[in-house]
């Protein structure tokens, strides 16, 4: 009888290993990074890549939106999105220093606030941040993505004026624009 038990539970923590270690092998939003280099300038951003999967995603609490507008979104998912700059730099017009900082948003039906915060290292962040390490909030109006996107993706561009860092998911774009002082 202690046999049958020993094996039941071996079996037990078997499934629970395999299943868990699925999960941070395989994760659903698995971790990326992007980056831009230009004239000593380098920003790399770290994020989660979630995916749509036939769900809506900004919208009113009410109708079930995966992001509801006027809540906090870490702009990914698992960990905090982080951003770091090489050099000082503006962001949608407003001046932030070389470093890292902790990036998120709070979305609205026709603009995203975008915040950056001195708090890093932050894993498992649905939580909301530390309020008062904010250092910069910003108004980004969204714009009609070129296409509807499946996963969530920031990318780079550069034009004429600087650089554009774009926020893409599901038929949106945020762009925020960037420049070296």
């Amino acid at each position: 009888m202690l046999k049958k038990i020993l094996i039941g539970i071996g079996v037990l923590l078997f499934v629970a290993v395999v299943y868990f270690g699925y999960g941070v092998l395989f994760p659903k939003s698995p971790p990326t990074s992007t980056s831009f280099s230009s004239n000593g300038l380098n920003i790399k951003v770290s994020y989660s890549q979630p995916s749509k999967r036939g769900r809506l995603i900004f919208g009113e609490e009410k109708d079930g939106a995966l992001q509801p507008y006027g809540k906090y979104w870490r702009l990914g998912a698992n960990a905090a999105t982080e951003i770091t700059f090489s050099k000082d730099v503006t962001f949608a017009g407003e001046t932030v220093g070389a470093g890292s900082y902790r990036m998120y948003a709070v979305p609205g039906a026709t603009s995203f606030k975008v915040v950056l915060n001195s708090e890093t290292g932050v894993y498992f962040a649905n939580n909301e941040p530390d309020y008062t390490k904010d250092i910069l909030k910003v108004e980004i109006p969204l714009q009609d993505a070129p296409m509807e996107t499946e996963k969530f993706v920031i990318n780079f561009a550069s034009d004429s004026v600087g650089i554009n860092m774009d926020f893409v998911w599901d038929k949106i774009m945020a762009r925020v624009p960037i420049t070296v002082l």
